[in-house]
């Protein structure tokens, strides 16, 4: 049950077990029958950009669910992506969403039908997500499948890539991305959508709020169903797919989002949270030509019944000292429950041979952290934060016992902002984290017994960043960062036997890296926005998988250093009063594994680049036609190529009437057959429609 993957990172398999959570008992095709269509406005958003805060008050993003790290007083260095830009572009989850960043590159675990993404050479497991703050990755082995988290319900998404801000806590060693909610800004605000994609699926969204001044209340439901996408026509068939639609590609997601507010004053708010994703899928058999792939003689027949999340969380603010001070709280559970089914073959409807099982988990995060927020200093914005939060992992497959591992992280922070000059911003951090396993049981087969692992040594980690900003005049901006980074080992890390071909480890160290980057952004002739970004990182005690510590095992050990380092440009160009916009990114990547040099890293392309042109030839009609490339990337660490592919995709979106849009397009309208992981190809041409209604007062 776990997947073969020859990353530097992650040479074996990853195992996730789920369990099902009870269905939703309304009928979801009444539900769908009365849903209108979600935006958040009708307003040009540029792509991918720097974003000022002073916008942020008057759109519908949740700041009180922001960790931003500022160089101005009305700026924030983060990446941002609008959900005008996401609903736009028909970006119906994260993953698609991010895949438009410059540095970022969409991945995929093709034998567990995963979307991840990667963040100039770094997995999720080393930039963990965050929902309004709050961690939502899966406390197991640290990823987090981005396709089950739908855009539909969300206000932006923010990406930091290398320095990010030490408040977001532990393991942030490249980076993290956090996704924001809304909030609503009027008395009555309802949204909603409608569409078809394809001629085999369909997208519902629900989104209402209201906000009465010191009250505020925002709901949202959104479903999207697939029962399987359609491969291109130049898909050469093979002897376990045969084109035409991808067989066991079904996707089922949906998600009920409710947030209550209350804002006594100006200086203190208060919100309760609870967020519930349903999800469920099937795994594509591997199709590919690779000898060496155990999966081309021994093929999977994998589904999840139920792949599901569960958040409560309560946030809040106090200003105090005539503003000069702040306290925020966070506090969360968050609970992840899914089941995975191995069956005998492709009738997916017996378990009896020795690889077919059903598997289990039941994990959940409980954490809380406190910041403290003062300008009582001359030219500083000081901020300390104290975070803990504990990761209980419970496994199991059907008919077996139990095993329970749960750690404790405890991560003490200290950021600051120091204006020494109007033109000039130093920003110094510093955090200190601890993580100690409390439990971790080992399993005996034979006996169907469990017995407790050797006790692990507590681990510490300390972190420190600097970035100097320094604007020359309006509109131009030189940056320079300097961040070392940790990420500590997962209980998958430490105590997995990869289906006995490992030994575990418990006194795994922590990894780190030293990020580096030189950045700038200028704007000319209020028409062109101009930003490139040099970056480098010097990862040392990589966890990689040694191989035949004793005979035919391997171990996870402290044993990797490499370097990542390339450039990434961005270029918007308002060619026209904003009637015709063109705009592009581009990434050059190159990672080097100074451990062992002839195994490749995987999963990411050298060259990526992504470009739109978008025409609104009145006010009501937006017309945008993107481009993206890839270059080729390995699928193994022994050579293994996906090739690299271009596509085109054309999205109008129109305003029919006062509270009604009409969104169309098409995806890879050039029908090109193309994969990310080699023997797992991606959907052919696709389009889309979808209905769209708003109202406010």
């Amino acid at each position: 049950m776990h997947k073969l993957n020859s990353n530097f990172f992650l040479t074996t398999d990853m195992l996730l077990k789920t369990h099902r959570l009870n269905q939703i008992t309304m009928n979801i095709k009444t539900l769908l029958a009365a849903m209108l269509i979600p935006i958040i406005g009708f307003s040009q958003q540029d792509f991918a950009t720097t974003v000022k805060t002073d916008s942020l008050k008057k759109s519908k993003v949740f700041q009180l669910g922001e960790v931003l790290v500022t160089t101005e007083k009305d700026g924030a260095v983060q990446n941002r992506i609008s959900s005008a830009t996401m609903e736009s572009l028909n970006k119906t989850d994260v993953a698609q969403a991010l895949n438009m960043l410059g540095g970022i590159s969409t991945t995929v675990s093709g034998a567990r039908n995963e979307s991840m993404v990667s963040v100039r050479g770094f997995d999720l497991r080393q930039v963990p997500v965050f929902m309004d703050g709050i961690p939502v990755y899966v406390p197991y082995d640290g990823y987090v499948d981005l396709a089950r988290f739908t855009t539909f319900d969300l206000a932006a998404i923010d990406v930091a890539k290398g320095f990010s801000s030490v408040l977001y806590g532990a393991n942030s060693l490249g980076g993290a991305i956090n996704l924001i909610s809304r909030k609503p800004v009027d008395k009555f605000e309802i949204d909603g959508s409608l569409g078809m994609i394809n001629i085999n699926g369909y997208r519902g969204a629900l989104n209402a709020g209201s906000n009465f001044g010191k009250f505020f209340i925002q709901g949202g439901y959104s479903y999207l169903h697939r029962d399987s996408y359609i491969m291109s026509s130049n898909f050469v068939p093979t002897a376990r797919e045969n084109g035409k639609t991808r067989d066991n590609s079904y996707r089922t997601d949906q998600k009920v989002n409710v947030k209550i507010g209350y804002t006594p004053n100006q200086n203190h708010e208060y919100v309760i949270g609870y967020i519930n994703q349903m999800g469920k899928k099937g795994v594509p058999v591997y199709c590919g030509t690779d000898s060496l792939n155990s999966l081309l003689a021994k093929p999977r027949y994998w589904q999840w019944p139920a792949w599901n999340k569960e958040t409560v969380y309560f946030l809040s603010r106090t200003n105090f000292g005539d503003g000069k001070h702040a306290i925020k709280t966070k506090f969360y559970y968050d609970a992840f429950k899914n089941r995975l089914n191995s069956f005998d073959d492709s009738t997916y409807t017996t378990q009896s041979k020795p690889y077919a099982f059903s598997s289990f988990y039941n994990d959940y995060t409980l954490g809380g952290n406190i910041e403290y927020g003062t300008t009582i200093l001359p030219k500083n914005e000081l901020k300390i934060a104290v975070n803990y939060k504990q990761d209980i992992h419970r496994e199991n497959n059907l008919n077996e016992k139990v095993r329970h591992y749960s750690d404790g992280t405890f991560i003490v922070g200290i950021e600051d902002i120091y204006h020494p000059i109007k033109q000039l911003a130093i920003m110094p951090g510093f955090s200190f984290s601890m993580r100690k396993n409390m439990k971790a049981e080992n399993y005996n087969s034979s006996e169907d017994s469990v017995y407790n692992f050797q006790t692990a040594a507590v681990s510490y980690a300390y972190n420190g960043q600097l970035g100097i900003f320094y604007s020359p005049k309006d509109n131009h901006k030189l940056g320079l960062t300097y961040a070392h980074k940790t990420r500590f080992a997962t209980i998958k890390d430490r105590y997995s036997y990869r289906m006995g071909t490992a030994l575990p480890n418990p006194t795994l160290k922590p990894e780190s890296s030293e990020n580096v980057e030189l950045s700038y952004t200028g704007r000319f002739f209020n028409k062109v926005t101009f930003q490139p970004a040099f970056f480098f990182s010097y990862l040392t005690d990589v966890m990689i998988n040694v191989s035949n510590v004793q005979p035919g095992k391997a171990q996870m050990q402290n044993a990797g250093k490499a370097y990542f380092t390339g450039v990434e440009a961005q270029l918007n160009y308002d060619v026209y009063k904003k009637i015709l916009q063109i705009g592009a990114n581009y990434t050059y990547l190159y990672r080097h594994n100074i451990s062992n040099p002839k195994l490749y890293f995987t999963d990411i392309p050298a060259h990526k680049v992504f470009a739109f042109i978008q025409y609104e030839p009145v006010e009501q009609v937006k017309i945008i036609t993107s481009v993206e490339y890839n270059s080729a990337r390995y699928s193994t660490s022994y050579g293994t190529q996906s090739r690299g592919f271009a596509l085109v995709n054309l999205a109008v979106s129109s305003k029919i009437w006062k509270y009604i849009g009409l969104d169309a397009g098409v995806n890879n309208m050039l029908d090109k057959n193309y994969s990310l992981t080699e023997g797992y190809p991606e959907e052919g041409r696709n389009f889309y429609v979808t209905l769209r209604v708003f109202a406010h007062k």
